[in-house]
C-alpha cells in the first residue's frame, strides 16, 4: 500500500509511461548532436536550463512538447451528497440522556496512600 502511495505521489500518468520512448530518443539526438549526458539533458528539460534552451531551440519545441512529465495539471475533487430524505435525529442515539457507561479506576497507587510521594507542605 505504501509503495503504491509513493508511485502516486510521483504523479506519473499513463500518458507518461507511453511517451517515455520519446524521452529516450530525443535522449539520444541530443547526446549525438549537442555532446549532453544525461545529466545535462536532464536539466536542460525538467531543470534549472529549461528556458533557455527553449528560448536557443525554438525548432525543437515540437519535439519537446512529445517528452512526457510535461503535464502541470493540479487536480483537486471534491465530493458532497447531500440527501434530505434521511433526517436522523439526534434523540434516537443511546445513552443521550446524561448516563454514562465508561469506568475509569482511580489512578492513586499504594504509596500515594501512605503518604511518601505527596507534595511539599508548607511549616
Amino acid at each position: 500500500m505504501s509503495g503504491l502511495i509513493l508511485i502516486q505521489s510521483f504523479d506519473i500518468a499513463m500518458e507518461d509511461i507511453v511517451q517515455f520512448d520519446e524521452l529516450l530518443e530525443h535522449a539520444e539526438f541530443h547526446a549525438e548532436e549537442y555532446g549532453d549526458n544525461i545529466f545535462v539533458f536532464i536539466s536542460k528539460h525538467y531543470g534549472e536550463l529549461k528556458e533557455q534552451h527553449n528560448k536557443d531551440h525554438q525548432e525543437e519545441k515540437k519535439d519537446h512538447e512529445k517528452l512526457p512529465f510535461q503535464n502541470h495539471c493540479s487536480c483537486s475533487s471534491t465530493v458532497a451528497i447531500v440527501s434530505d430524505k434521511y433526517v436522523v435525529s439526534l434523540t434516537s442515539f443511546p445513552n443521550l440522556d446524561g448516563e454514562t457507561n465508561f469506568y475509569y479506576p482511580a489512578l492513586i497507587s499504594s504509596l500515594h496512600a501512605i503518604g511518601r510521594f505527596q507534595p511539599p507542605r508548607s511549616a
